[in-house]
């Protein structure tokens, strides 16, 4: 295994607070995972393990007709404060800091002028306002084609062809987030020097630099991934996404050097302005590394405020019925096959804030927290007593890619209890889950007789015993599930720095718990797995024509 260390980044002699020297520290990085909703900053070795943690929550705003946004100099300010907690509590780490490489949600969209001014709150991965853009852009019929969900099969096709996936019809991507600045904020558009993924921003504030990593502009539909050691943009692409070509920006793999933090960063950060920048990867891409599941074919369920399931492929697929692609991701001659449900923890943080809120299980009055629900699933026995729960809350990406979709609770009746409520939350995620594992299954070509489950969600017993029971397999969650996307972040640095190789990281990986599946729930959830997709069946019609109802009287919202 190469030198976890490596000569470039020597170990230090940091002093402690009150000015004594310690023992040597070595060289640690500011891992930085910036979710929906929060930032979290990790200062860690390159063993994977967490010498240091905070975090600082950030606000979602939703907005009418579909909109989601966060304020770009929020992110900014929270990390801000959580440097300066870690810098109060471990100045000797920070001390040993050498590199510092981010993991950020995916899919956002901010635009920014020439010097670097934020000119709109970003636009999130959840954010639909873009579909009519996006259909008036690409629709109808093109050479005579027939057009499919209202895009053009021809331009689908040619999608298809270079990267492997295409635009979603929900409008939840930067290829329609850029429309929709063009379209909807015109004077935006006028200023905007260039359209930026989360974590291209965040790399602009570290070092001054606007890039694009390979995996983040992936979702803005206008690059060739037919080689995924050479990921560059495609002309026609380009040409005719309907943003300026010169809004999209320079290109660079992960593992790039960006440079070192400029000084106002590094002022910002309580770091040295030695400190170099790696470029880093979406999360979806982090997850993959940061789970130990490097290695062709080995999946991981990501469990956070959304979900997916990713696995490392050798080639260029595409399943466009059921929204799964392989695409470029932090491994370099390695496609990331990604298959991403809309809502999963999320859930529950709307049940906690919007139907519990009013006590918990505790005293009366006392706001339940995320921490105390699987305590008050728990009292449900599986199944939750017949009640269903489905996590539509803001559409589905896969294994239906339908922005109509809406939650419900299903089968409430007087004898219904809270705890009844809360598991089949739980529950109604795992078999979304179940729907979406079988479509990735037919994707890979083999069943997965195993799935390692990391982020937020895989710190529950609970939930992972339920994924267990539902998906039929085993279950291993690795140590510190939380810090996977943060943990990524540390090992693409420490690639990109040359201090390990991709083929050192499994042997770093360290599984804390295994969850088998009760051969006594098989039956039940089967059973339920059927009447889920049932409801399934039923209701996406009666969404639509509401949605449809919506549209007519407001054309840019959906009711």
């Amino acid at each position: 295994m190469a030198n976890a260390v490596g000569a470039a980044a020597p170990e230090v002699q940091a002093a402690n607070g009150s000015g004594a020297r310690g023992p040597a520290v070595p060289p640690h990085v500011f891992a930085v995972d910036l979710g929906t909703s929060a930032v979290k900053v990790a200062l860690m070795p390159t063993d994977g393990s967490i010498a240091a943690w905070a975090s600082r929550p950030i606000e979602l705003r939703i907005r009418p007709g579909g909109g989601a946004e966060q304020c770009p100099d929020d992110w900014w300010a929270a990390l801000g404060d959580a440097a300066a907690e870690l810098a109060g509590r471990y100045p000797r780490l920070m001390a040993a800091v050498h590199a510092v490489c981010c993991s950020t949600q995916g899919e956002g969209t901010i635009p920014v002028a020439a010097d670097g001014t934020v000119l709109h709150d970003a636009l999130l991965w959840m954010d639909m306002r873009g579909a009519a853009n996006l259909r008036r852009q690409h629709g109808g019929p093109l050479d005579g084609r027939i057009g499919i969900r209202g895009l053009s099969a021809a331009r689908l096709a040619r999608w298809v062809r270079y990267t492997g996936g295409a635009p979603s019809v929900t409008g939840k991507d930067p290829a329609s987030h850029m429309l929709w600045f063009r379209d909807e904020r015109p004077e935006v558009y006028a200023r905007t020097a260039a359209f930026l993924n989360v974590l291209d921003f965040v790399n602009l504030r570290l070092t001054g630099r606007i890039v694009a990593t390979w995996d983040s502009i992936v979702t803005s539909w206008v690059t060739d991934n037919r080689d995924p050691g050479a990921i560059r943009y495609q002309p026609d692409l380009v040409a005719d996404c309907g943003v300026a070509a010169d809004m999209l920006p320079p290109l660079v793999p992960s593992t790039e050097i960006l440079g070192p933090l400029t000084p106002a960063a590094a002022e910002h950060l309580r770091l040295s302005c030695e400190v170099r920048v790696v470029a880093g990867a979406v999360d979806t891409s982090a997850a993959a590394v940061g789970a130990g599941t490097t290695g062709l074919g080995q999946p991981h369920l990501y469990l956070g405020t959304s979900s997916w399931i990713a696995a490392h492929v050798t080639r260029k697929k595409t399943d466009v019925r059921r929204g799964i692609a392989a695409v470029p991701g932090a491994i370099p001659g390695r496609y990331l096959m990604t298959a991403l449900q809309s809502v999963a923890g999320g859930n529950l943080t709307w049940l906690r804030d919007h139907v519990l809120a009013d006590g918990g299980p505790g005293e009366p009055g006392e706001p339940d927290r995320l921490d105390r629900l699987a305590d008050l699933a728990a009292q449900a026995p599986p199944g939750a007593n017949g009640v269903f729960y489905l996590p539509w809350v803001f559409g589905e990406r896969a294994p239906v890619d339908d922005r109509d979709l809406r939650a419900g609770l299903i089968g409430l009746s007087l004898a219904t209890t809270r705890a009844d409520v809360v598991r089949a939350c739980y529950e109604g995620v795992a078999l979304n889950t179940r729907w979406l594992a079988g479509a990735v299954e037919r994707f890979l070509g083999s069943p997965m007789a195993n799935l390692a489950v990391v982020g937020g969600g895989a710190t529950s017993d609970l939930w992972c015993r339920i994924m267990a029971d539902v998906l039929g397999v085993t279950v291993r969650r690795p140590a510190d599930p939380l810090a996977t996307n943060a943990r990524g972040a540390a090992w693409i640095a420490a690639v990109g720095l040359g201090e390990l190789t991709w083929d050192d990281l499994p042997a770093l990986g360290r599984i804390e718990a295994t969850y088998q599946p009760d051969p006594g729930n098989r039956a039940r959830y089967d059973a339920a797995y059927q009447d889920y997709r049932s409801l399934h069946r039923a209701l996406a019609p009666v969404y639509r024509r509401r949605a449809d109802r919506a549209r007519r009287t407001d054309p840019r919202g959906l009711g």
